[in-house]
């Protein structure tokens, strides 16, 4: 049994993202989905198909590390897997976001295969949590994209399991996922990651 007044919470901190996010353009109409911690065993997320620009609390709903339905007959996004998996991962994590933005869709779909994007070199490296200077390197990998999220989300958890610093990844023609320790931490990965996807798109636009 989870504690009714921590989703409350979780839950409009869900509701308040997605507004946000629908405002910047980065969770178009049904796309994306988001999460919040509720417990060691229980998770917030949206309900599949919902307009994330358009969410009530009635839109989020409530599972377990399995990514099974707790208490509730809707269905949750087909990708709930790939935000359990980091949970279990990370007993610290508090939320994770997925959207769509087109510069993290664009950029994934011009990474060469098998490559993974690095950053380097910019100031608001800054913005993510535990970096503390310009000259570290962030290493953003980039997973094929695929229906079959199962094998996707142990790719992902055996990815992370060995780089434990990155906070985020692409998936290739799809978008972004990132994870904080708060709601708050999280869309503040989120705009650094799009301010960061935008200096490289226009790099490689004015180095052709």
């Amino acid at each position: 049994m989870f504690d009714v007044t921590r989703y409350a919470t979780a839950a409009q901190s869900i509701v308040d993202a997605g507004r946000f996010l629908y405002s910047q353009g980065w969770s178009p109409a049904t796309s994306s989905n988001y999460s919040a911690r509720i417990d060691d065993q229980h998770v917030a997320i949206t309900v599949s198909g919902k307009h994330k620009g358009q969410l009530g609390a009635g839109d989020v709903m409530v599972v377990d590390l399995q990514g099974r339905p707790v208490q509730s007959e809707t269905r949750s996004s087909a990708e709930t897997l790939l935000h359990t998996v980091l949970y279990e991962l990370w007993p610290e994590v508090g939320a994770v976001l997925h959207t769509h933005s087109v510069n993290a869709t664009v950029l994934s779909r011009v990474i060469a295969p098998a490559d993974a994007l690095e950053l380097e070199g910019y100031e608001l490296q800054k913005a993510f949590s535990g970096v503390d200077t310009h000259e570290s390197k962030l290493i953003i990998p980039v997973f094929d994209n695929t229906q079959d999220i199962p094998d996707l989300a142990r790719r992902t958890q055996e990815w992370f399991r060995d780089h434990p610093n990155q906070p985020g990844y692409l998936i290739r023609g799809h978008g972004l996922y990132t994870w904080g320790r708060t709601m708050a931490d999280c869309l503040r990965h989120v705009e650094a990651f799009e301010f960061l996807f935008a200096c490289e798109l226009e790099t490689m636009r004015v180095c052709r």
